[in-house]
Parts: C-alpha cells; structure tokens; sequence
C-alpha cells in the first residue's frame, strides 16, 4: 500500500510514515498545493497510491465520478476530524494501523475507506 497525503494534511505525517517504511508522500513534497482535488486525486491514482485526505465529501463525489467515467482511482482513505490535524503522531499511529492492516493487499479501486482513531 502507498499513499498520497492531500494538501491538508501536513507532510510531517508522511515523514513520519517514511521513518517506518510505508511509502508515503504528500502533496506538499512535490509541489501539488493549490490545486483541485480532481489534480490531486488524478496524481495519487497515476502512481496507484491511496490518497489520505480529511476532506470526506469532495472526495467521496470524487470517487462516484471517476468509477462512473472508469477513470483510474486506487482509494481514498478518510481522516476524521475527531483526529486533531496539528496531532502528527496520533494521525500517524492511525495510518500505521491501517497499513498494517492492509499492507499485503492494496484497498479496492474505488474504495473509500474511514481511519479509525
């Protein structure tokens, strides 16, 4: 499983990720801030990454569309706002749990899925 983090999500998350192995990057190391969620979900699915995102409708919308134009998407994965976003290491931990979950098998095209605190 890789992901890409969306823009709101700060790029010490994926540091810390990277420290544990998980290949994850963000929007930010590679110079896609300010730009659509569509660019933004169109560059983790031509790299087959899950995008990690705390922006659930636009992305849930998103998903729909690009299953009903059969457009490449490798999932979405939500962070909730119970998660503080300035607490690095406890959205970190959660996203570690998920890979751990997940690591031999990537989530289904398409899938939205929740992270669980």
């Amino acid at each position: 499983m890789k992901y890409y983090l969306d823009e709101d999500i700060s790029p010490k998350i994926a540091e810390i990720l990277r420290k544990h192995r998980i290949d994850a990057i963000s929007a930010h190391d590679i110079g896609m801030v300010q730009v659509t969620d569509k660019e933004q979900l169109e560059r983790a699915a031509s790299e087959d990454r899950c995008l990690v995102t705390r922006n659930r409708n636009d992305f849930i919308r998103l998903t729909v569309q690009f299953f009903n134009e059969h457009r490449r998407h490798a999932g979405a994965l939500i962070i909730p706002h119970t998660l503080p976003g300035d607490n690095f290491s406890l959205i970190a931990k959660a996203i570690i749990k998920h890979y751990s979950k997940h690591s031999r098998d990537m989530i289904e095209p398409y899938t939205v899925d929740f992270l669980e605190p």
